[in-house]
């Protein structure tokens, strides 16, 4: 390997990880850990671009190098301006070309031992989608089943709290999996960075240890669920958490309180119903959304929508649910999850 450049594999060796590329390409995907010190912001990077295609390539790469100078300057006396001499950092571009090698280069002219990562972000993007094919076979996964309302996501939080392993993919994807699930407070990560999160995830997995993960469909609101990892979990033992339909609704009532904080996205959420219900249908829940009336809503919900849908796709998409370890449950509050979580990996270790 030539001096001053690195592999994705050698990640783990320098003091800091800097991305050199636009801050909208940063905010779509990036390395785990790496800061954002763009040699070209997002305008500059489109004009130098046109400047390449509709005027020449010389003109491109003056103005060019004009800004990528004055930007390094500026991080040079900003952000870097602090590091000591025996500081390591790794810069990455989309490729690993100019944007990362000037401005390794420059660090390099210094003083510093900066690298260069070889391909750039896009070496290390094939790497993230080779590792979750390699790792996912690896692993012992256990499905957490059980109809909407179930409080699944509940259940993995009080598994990872006993000491379990736990895969929470609509953490990771920031949204609760149906048509209701999208979060107030998060919006979802861009497909790259989902993927992303998840690789950094599976890659502290124990394979000599089971890993509960919740039963999902291949799409969790705008992301996929990889191929390998949505076939493996297909294939995996089932754990069915078996809840009354009261035990359902409460929790719903809990879980989704805050719909009834903006009446219009409630409503509009439900208008994505419509290849599925009658309008008649939903007009009523929307007026029952409008009159904040959620345990009326979500009673309907459930057996009108989330169960039949629930009982036509479990059954054909996990081939070992009707092998399913069933754990049954009245209480979804917090302290009947914890004790659902402790039968659940009593159960498993008989």
């Amino acid at each position: 390997m030539q001096k001053g450049v690195a592999t994705v594999a050698q990640l783990s060796g320098f003091d800091e990880i800097i991305d050199a590329r636009t801050p909208a390409e940063f905010a779509e995907d990036h390395i785990p850990g790496a800061i954002n010190l763009p040699v070209l912001d997002n305008h500059e990077r489109i004009v130098v671009g046109t400047m390449y295609k509709q005027q020449s390539a010389f003109d491109a790469r003056r103005l060019g190098g004009a800004l990528v100078a004055a930007n390094i300057s500026r991080h040079m006396l900003a952000a870097l301006q602090d590091k000591p001499k025996n500081w390591r950092p790794l810069i990455y571009c989309w490729r690993g070309g100019q944007r990362s090698g000037s401005f390794a280069t420059w660090l390099r002219m210094v003083g510093w031992d900066a690298c260069q990562l070889e391909g750039g972000y896009k070496a290390f993007r094939h790497h993230v989608i080779a590792e979750i094919a390699r790792i996912v076979p690896t692993l012992a996964l256990r499905i957490v089943c059980g109809p909407t309302g179930s409080a699944k996501t509940r259940v993995l939080e009080a598994l990872a709290a006993q000491g379990a392993q736990v895969l929470d993919l609509e953490d990771l994807a920031a949204h609760k999996g149906s048509v209701l699930g999208a979060l107030p407070d998060r919006p979802q990560p861009a497909q790259k960075r989902f993927e992303t999160l998840l690789w950094d995830r599976l890659r502290r997995l124990d394979p000599a240890r089971p890993v509960y993960v919740e039963a999902e469909s291949r799409k969790i609101g705008l992301v996929f669920v990889p191929e390998p990892l949505i076939l493996a979990m297909r294939q995996a033992p089932c754990v069915l958490i078996d809840a009354t339909r009261d035990a359902r609704l409460d929790f719903l009532v809990r879980d989704y309180a805050y719909l009834g904080d903006d009446v219009g996205a409630l409503q509009d959420k439900l208008h994505r119903l419509r290849e599925h219900q009658s309008r008649e249908t939903l007009e009523r829940w929307k007026s029952l959304a409008a009159a904040h009336a959620l345990p009326e809503l979500f009673a309907e919900l459930i057996d009108q929508h989330y169960d039949p849908l629930y009982h036509r796709s479990q059954n054909h998409n996990y081939v070992n649910y009707a092998d399913a370890l069933r754990v049954d449950s009245a209480d979804l509050s917090a302290a009947g999850v914890r004790e659902l979580a402790t039968r659940i990996l009593a159960g498993a270790a008989g």
